[in-house]
C-alpha cells in the first residue's frame, strides 16, 4: 500500500500516524489556570527534545469541535508552566478518565480521584503517586500544520523521582515502573525487557505472536466495535 499524504484529510493521516509511530510515552500534563483551577490531561503526542538544559515536547491538538484550545494550552499560554506525570499502570484508569473533554471550571483531579503534590519551582500540582514528575517552564509554543496543533517545549526546572526506583550512578529502575504508552487507540504495558543481540530462536518464536490482552477481552475485540468505549476518556464502563 502507498499512500500520498497529499490526497488525505487530517483525520486519516491521523489514524495512519497513530497505528505507526508507537508505542508512544503518555505526556500526563498538570496545569493552572489563571484563576487557579487545577486541570490535567494525558498527551501521546510526546518526547524528549534536549538533555542540557533537559528539554521536553508536547503537541496539543484543538478540541474535539476543532475550533476551541484544549485548557492545558490555554494554561500554558497564560502562565508558561506545567508539569510531566509518568504514567504506570495503578494509575491508568485515572488517566483515561482524565482524557475526557471536562469543562474549564473543574479540576480533573478531584474529578477523578487523585490527590495532588506541591510542587517547588512551578504552581501546578503534581500527580500524587506517579512515580516520576517533571515541573517544567515554557520555553516555546509553536503553531504547526494547518489543523490548530501546537508544539510547547518545556525547560525540565526539576525532577520528582520516587524514591524506591532511584538506583545507584543516578539511574532509575525501569522494570520497576511498570510504565503506560498508546497505541493507536488503546494502550500496551511496558512490560518485556530485552538486550541484543536476541537469540535467532528466539525470534523465530516470537515474531508472529499478537499482543497479548491484559483486559480480559477477547483477542478478537476491538474497541471501536464497542459504542459503549471512548478513546477520549468518557467510557462508561472501565472494568470491561
Amino acid at each position: 500500500m502507498e499512500i500520498d499524504p497529499n490526497t488525505l484529510d487530517s483525520d486519516a493521516t491521523y489514524k495512519i500516524l497513530i497505528g505507526s509511530v508507537l508505542p508512544r510515552p503518555i505526556g500526563w500534563a498538570s496545569t493552572l489556570s489563571t484563576d487557579g483551577v487545577a486541570n490535567l490531561a494525558p498527551f501521546s503526542f510526546f518526547t524528549v527534545v534536549a538533555r542540557k538544559p533537559p528539554m521536553i515536547s508536547l503537541t496539543i491538538q484543538p478540541r474535539s469541535d476543532r475550533t476551541r484550545f484544549k485548557d492545558t494550552l490555554i494554561n500554558v499560554r497564560e502562565t508558561g508552566e506545567f508539569v510531566i506525570n509518568v504514567v504506570s499502570l495503578p494509575q491508568v484508569n485515572q488517566m483515561h478518565l482524565s482524557s475526557a473533554e471536562h469543562p474549564s471550571e473543574a479540576d480533573e483531579f478531584e474529578v477523578v480521584g487523585l490527590g495532588k503534590l506541591p510542587s517547588i519551582t512551578v504552581r501546578p500540582p503534581r500527580v500524587d503517586g506517579a512515580p516520576v514528575a517533571m515541573e517544567c517552564k515554557v520555553e516555546t509554543i509553536l503553531p504547526l500544520g494547518e489543523v490548530g496543533d501546537h508544539l510547547v517545549i518545556g525547560r525540565v526546572t526539576r525532577f520528582h523521582i520516587r524514591d524506591d526506583i532511584w538506583l545507584e550512578r543516578g539511574r532509575l529502575d525501569t522494570a520497576a515502573l511498570q510504565p503506560v504508552g498508546r497505541l493507536a487507540v488503546e494502550y500496551t504495558l511496558a512490560n518485556t525487557v530485552f538486550a541484543c543481540p536476541i537469540p535467532d530462536h528466539m525470534l523465530t518464536d516470537e515474531v508472529h505472536k499478537r499482543m497479548r490482552r491484559i483486559d480480559q477481552k477477547d483477542t478478537g475485540w476491538s474497541p471501536l466495535d464497542d459504542k459503549n468505549w471512548s478513546a477520549a476518556g468518557n467510557a462508561t464502563n472501565l472494568k470491561g
